[in-house]
């Protein structure tokens, strides 16, 4: 139950609405914590990819590409693993305003789309998906925020002076046991995942700077730490969920998570340094594409980068930093 000293409420309110109006426009804040995030994450990516001598256009390029592949990702994820919660219109499996975005499911089409698309650029993938794992993790935290906003991602019943306040109607809908009905506040897990979500951002890019790590590491660790944390979340949590011989579905796959993080991680690290190249004859097209320089120019370059990319992949070594490839490591 809530607690009261005095005039000051021991607990989190939860706010009064969850969106608001520009002119005949409705903007739900779940959806502009996404906005935020996503625009957030594409900043911190292209700092650290021109850190590592790769051109930031091609950020932009990908997350063009990855953006509507993570969303479409993520509400596949939600649609598939909770089908209670999708709202019963007929427009309901493609309500992301509403809520109900799966991380995992989000993550894993755009670094499959992602993938395909460096691939086509001539860019080694491996730097590339460490350039962007913390950029991940701080679009994840401001997500949370759009949670608090839906009344939604909450725990069991607490007492905790950061209690969060669930009013009934929405802890009915939420898939609260019966039992717990009678309380009022519920551990916060939006905010325990807000926090660790820009710890771990934090210690990535501190990681990054200094240690060795090998392409591959940084976003093992960021499946790793994310999906270890997601074990301590989902034991929390009591709003709806599929079960399983009594375990929430997204456990098991916390758990399955953590350990190919955990091992991927283990296995960059032993692997032998190889070249990899951060910037190509094709990404020069898309930088001049951004530029507005004409596209038979620009067409013309990226159809000579099949062509020059193998030469370009393993140079000579005082080539190697004229043609942002490095023969050993791309790191901080």
């Amino acid at each position: 139950m809530a607690h009261v000293i005095g005039a000051l409420p021991l607990y989190i309110p939860s706010p009064p609405i969850n969106s608001f109006h520009i002119g005949p426009l409705d903007v739900h804040f779940y959806a502009l914590g996404y906005i935020i995030g996503i625009t957030l994450a594409i900043l911190i990516t292209r700092r650290r990819w021109r850190a590592v001598g790769g051109d930031p256009d091609v950020v932009t390029d990908i997350a063009l590409w990855v953006v509507p592949a993570g969303i479409i990702g993520g509400r596949i994820y939600f649609d598939i693993t909770t089908p209670d919660d999708i709202p019963h219109v007929w427009y309901g499996v493609f309500a992301v305003w509403t809520g109900g975005l799966g991380i995992w499911g989000g993550v894993a089409l755009a670094a499959v789309v992602g993938a395909w698309r460096l691939r086509r650029l001539g860019i080694t993938v491996g730097p590339f998906a460490d350039a962007v794992a913390p950029g991940l993790l701080v679009a994840q935290a401001i997500g949370r925020i759009g949670n608090y906003f839906n009344k939604e991602l909450f725990g069991k019943p607490t007492s905790l002076p950061w209690g969060l306040e669930i009013p009934y109607a929405y802890r009915v809908a939420g898939g609260i046991p019966t039992q717990d009905l009678r309380f009022t506040t519920f551990q916060p897990t939006f905010l325990y995942e807000l926090i660790w979500d820009l710890a771990l951002a934090g210690f990535l890019i501190w990681l990054g700077h200094h240690a060795n790590i090998k392409p591959w590491g940084l976003f093992a660790l960021y499946v790793a730490g994310y999906s270890g944390f997601r074990i301590f979340e989902e034991s929390v949590r009591i709003d709806s969920s599929e079960y399983f011989f009594g375990l929430r579905l997204n456990m098991y796959v916390a758990i399955v998570m953590t350990v190919v993080g955990a091992t991927w991680f283990v296995l960059a690290q032993r692997r032998k340094e190889r070249p990899v190249v951060v910037r190509s004859p094709a990404t020069r097209a898309v930088g001049r594409a951004a530029a507005g320089e004409p596209a038979g120019v620009a067409a013309d370059v990226a159809g000579s980068a099949g062509e020059d990319a193998d030469a370009a992949a393993v140079p000579d070594e005082a080539e190697a930093g004229s043609a942002g490839v490095s023969t050993a490591r791309s790191d901080e």
